[in-house]
């Protein structure tokens, strides 16, 4: 829990169901001031998905058009923002223009009569990416418990089948298919009638080149089975199953981190 939400017993039950539900949003909090403002240094708000105010105060509508802007870059990439609205001739005074971004701080215009200044810090708050492992062998149980600590949240499907496609899957962010032996061509249909972002294989190259003739031959184009990156994990010469898992952990990672900087899944 946030120090924002700490003060405010508003701000942190709507905060909480909005992590309750998934949704995304972003904290907003005036830590600074100059000249005459309605807002102080302080003031906290609560930020929709879309930088609609829900709850809290930053003063009045000089603010909110930078803030909404503000949140919005900041739930994309994936990082916090400081954004400060000025007057105009103040940014002039500091040689920029509304929309410059010097040292980590992006700068507004601020047309209100009360010519203030007022920095404001916005922090996102994203839903934890969801990472469906399917299957029980050693490395699924390896890698259920190692990726929490890297802020996945898990689900696992121990008995795979066809069956199953239209259950768990279908809005997953990253499917691990580690059912070594045991299901792997209905697992592997399974991950790809889902929209996932990333689906990997445990397995070898061959033995999933193997497994790719197979699902062509259900009807599934080959484009459509290049979706999955096998073997899963970076080579880090891995033999065990904690060792497999860390490799894949260490792949899913670098996967979020390309997504969130706007690069290729």
């Amino acid at each position: 829990m946030t120090p924002a939400e700490i003060l405010s017993t508003d701000l942190a039950d709507a905060a909480q169901e909005l992590r309750a539900r998934q949704q995304p949003f972003a904290f907003a909090t005036i830590v600074r001031t100059a000249g005459a403002t309605a807002a102080k240094p302080g003031a906290k708000a609560l930020l929709s998905a879309d930088g609609t105010i829900l709850h809290g105060w930053l003063g009045g509508g000089c603010t909110r058009g930078a803030v909404k802007r503000a949140a919005l870059e900041a739930l994309r990439a994936g990082t916090p923002q400081l954004v400060s609205v000025a007057p105009e001739e103040l940014l002039a005074e500091k040689g920029v223009t509304a929309g410059d971004e010097v040292d980590g701080m992006t700068f507004a215009r601020n047309g209100c009569p009360s010519r203030g200044t007022v920095d404001i810090f916005i922090e996102p708050c994203l839903p934890m990416p969801q990472l469906v492992i399917l299957g029980a062998s050693p490395v699924a149980q390896a890698l259920n418990t190692l990726a929490p600590q890297f802020q996945w949240a898990t689900e696992t499907a121990v008995q795979v089948s066809s069956a199953d496609a239209a259950t768990g899957t279908a809005s997953s962010q990253v499917i691990v298919i580690a059912t070594q032996g045991q299901g792997d061509v209905d697992a592997l249909k399974q991950a790809l009638w889902s929209s996932a972002t990333h689906i990997a294989f445990v397995g070898s190259a061959r033995k999933f080149a193997t497994l790719a003739d197979k699902l062509e031959a259900t009807g599934l184009p080959r484009s459509e089975i290049a979706r999955v990156k096998a073997p899963a994990g970076l080579d880090i010469g891995a033999v065990t199953p904690e060792e497999i898992a860390l490799s894949i952990l260490a792949e899913l990672v670098h996967v979020r981190r390309r997504t969130l900087a706007g690069g290729a899944p």
